[in-house]
């Protein structure tokens, strides 16, 4: 009759089962510290491009066109009275025509978003590209008067800003068995906006 001590055990290679499970959790850690360090990073410097991009922007030529070059005199606005030009559009109710919002995106053929892209490319992921670049230009009244040079308020967006993950963190999470299989292979940024009132250096 055998007891159940005198039974052998072979626990040959558990040692390295556990080993296999302890490195694969560790270096999940690791490399989720290092890429989610640099997704921060990346969106920190984005957000410093749509600045600095809006920066260039407020002191260059649009790059929509079809935007009107003067505070126009609304038609028929103001009847019967007389207002000279330098008067602020907010003064008189009606003065000053109402522009409509003018949006386009980014182009290498317009030399202004090429400078604006100049600026700010090395701030940004490796795969974006200048129509990731959204500007448009709004009519503020606050900042208008009669016949003086249209200065509109100019926003640029970053939209549709991919961020590419290099290291197999949703392999390395399947693994461990602590997530799916595609963690990490790409996050999309939130749009960013940024708005300054156009400068005329002038």
């Amino acid at each position: 009759m055998t007891r159940a001590a005198d039974v052998l055990v072979d626990d040959d290679g558990s040692t390295l089962v556990e080993f296999g499970v302890v490195a694969a959790i560790f270096l999940l850690m690791i490399f989720a510290l290092v890429d989610f360090g640099r997704l921060g990073f990346s969106y920190v410097l984005a957000e410093k491009a749509t600045q600095r991009a809006v920066r260039v922007a407020s002191v260059r030529p649009p790059i929509c066109t079809g935007l009107p070059t003067i505070h126009a005199r609304r038609l028929f606005g103001a009847l019967g009275q007389t207002v000279a030009n330098g008067t602020a559009c907010t003064a008189v109710a009606g003065l000053c025509e109402a522009p409509a919002t003018v949006r386009c995106l980014g182009s290498e053929a317009n030399p202004t978003a090429r400078a604006i892209w100049a600026e700010v490319r090395p701030l940004l992921p490796v795969n974006a590209e200048i129509s990731h670049l959204r500007f448009s230009y709004s009519y503020d009244p606050a900042l208008a008067s009669l016949g003086t040079r249209y200065a509109p308020v100019i926003t640029v967006d970053l939209a549709d800003l991919d961020f590419a993950f290099v290291t197999p963190i949703g392999a390395l999470a399947s693994l461990a068995g602590a997530g799916p299989s595609d963690l990490g292979e790409s996050f999309v940024f939130p749009p960013m906006s940024s708005s300054l009132p156009a400068e005329d250096l002038r």
